[in-house]
């Protein structure tokens, strides 16, 4: 398995509350070739509270990249991405909206929050399944993320 060049695992949170789709995208990650550590988030406040490192987050991770959902629980994923690009210490960090939307209004409100890239699922598991296995190639062997 090939790591980060900075020599450790890539951190990745995962804030998606459907079941089926954290276990897809948790066994197509382990799949890959690169040495990678999932944490995952199930509604917007505990995104929230893990990213701030907060009550039982306290010693979270950062994360190198976030794959948020926008259609969450408790916080949406829109507040999530917009409570993360006003935070000074978290505004770096990638985050690839990973969603059912295809609503071209969605797509530009990310942007406009700052969302480094907008995905749209695909309701066929093997295309889900490509998919991340491209948003693996591309953020994780081409882009360079950067550190803490």
């Amino acid at each position: 398995m090939i790591a980060t060049s900075f020599g450790r695992p890539i951190e990745i949170l995962l804030v998606e509350d459907n079941p089926g789709d954290i276990r897809l995208t948790q066994e197509t990650l382990r799949e890959f070739e690169l040495r990678n550590h999932i944490s995952v988030a199930k509604n917007g406040e505990e995104a929230m509270a893990f990213l701030r490192r907060e009550g039982p987050y306290v010693d979270a991770v950062h994360p190198d990249i976030i794959l948020l959902d926008l259609n969450l629980p408790k916080k949406d994923g829109r507040e999530v991405l917009a409570e993360i690009k006003a935070d000074e210490k978290l505004r770096r960090i990638p985050v690839v909206v990973l969603t059912t939307s295809s609503a071209e209004q969605d797509v530009f409100r990310t942007y406009d929050l700052h969302a480094n890239c907008y995905i749209t699922k695909p309701v066929d598991l093997d295309q889900f399944g490509a998919v991340i296995r491209a948003l693996q190639e591309f953020w994780f062997k081409i882009v360079r993320l950067p550190t803490e």
